[in-house]
């Protein structure tokens, strides 16, 4: 018996970890090729419209096939996030903070390829080979400080949680707008139906918010990426100076 013989099929599955063949000879199907299919059908109709039934039917092979590789459809969506998550960028470990905030806008560019993954269940800690490198950057960007573990890892889940609620907020929002609206054009007419209704007697702060120039349409020529980009950093940097007073604390 090995040490692999104690590794639970799923991760075997996984990490690539190829079971042994009782006939001799390769399979013709396998499990990179059934998560490459599933992850081709979830970039192109989301990730409702991963069924096992449609993964097998793409590769030409049956449902019940599918379970020689892959245990469960919660299977899948794990196996499918870790190969669709790919590896991390090169980070700058000299400076913390700009080594978290290139962390923050890699994963976050992935996410905005594949909006689905943020909608993939989490079901536990990183556990895919994929997974593992991203806290492993993330890690080796916090390794010059005097952190401990645990608020290493905090801070890391915190940032990709943020990263991810970003993403699926501004998917949202996209979907929901009018056919043609920018999203600077939306916060404006809903910046204006909000103080129409928003009485200053109940809610004082929250009418003078809106009747602020926040929610004023930029110039027509600004993207809404640059406005995206502006919304996301803002909250990122709140995040960040949340981080640094805690590295503070720890180096005095």
């Amino acid at each position: 018996m090995t040490s692999e013989d104690f590794i639970p099929a799923p991760l075997r599955r996984l990490w690539g970890i190829p079971e042994s063949s009782r006939l001799g000879r390769p399979a013709a199907l396998d499990v990179n090729r059934v998560v490459a299919a599933a992850v081709k059908i979830a970039d192109r109709d989301g990730l409702g419209g991963v069924t096992l039934p449609k993964v097998a039917k793409s590769l030409g092979v049956t449902g019940m096939s599918l379970y020689r590789h892959v245990g469960s459809k919660d299977e899948l969506l794990t196996l499918m996030a870790d190969s669709a998550m790919g590896v991390p960028p090169e980070m700058d470990v000299d400076d913390w903070r700009e080594g978290l905030r290139s962390w923050a806008f890699a994963q976050r560019a992935v996410f905005q390829r594949r909006p689905w993954l943020t909608r993939v269940p989490v079901s536990g800690p990183p556990s895919g080979p994929n997974q593992i490198a991203w806290m492993e950057a993330g890690l080796a960007v916090l390794s010059r400080t005097r952190l401990d573990w645990a608020h290493k890892v905090g801070i890391l889940l915190l940032i990709s949680g943020y990263v991810v609620q970003s993403v699926r907020q501004y998917d949202e929002l996209v979907a929901s707008r009018a056919e043609g609206q920018g999203q600077a054009d939306a916060e404006r007419d809903y910046g204006r139906a909000l103080a129409r209704l928003i009485q200053p007697e109940r809610f004082p702060e929250t009418a003078r918010l809106f009747s602020s120039a926040l929610f004023e349409a930029p110039p027509s020529d600004t993207p809404d990426v640059t406005i995206a980009d502006a919304d996301f950093s803002i909250g990122l940097e709140l995040i960040l100076d949340g981080v640094a007073v805690r590295i503070e604390r720890s180096d005095s």
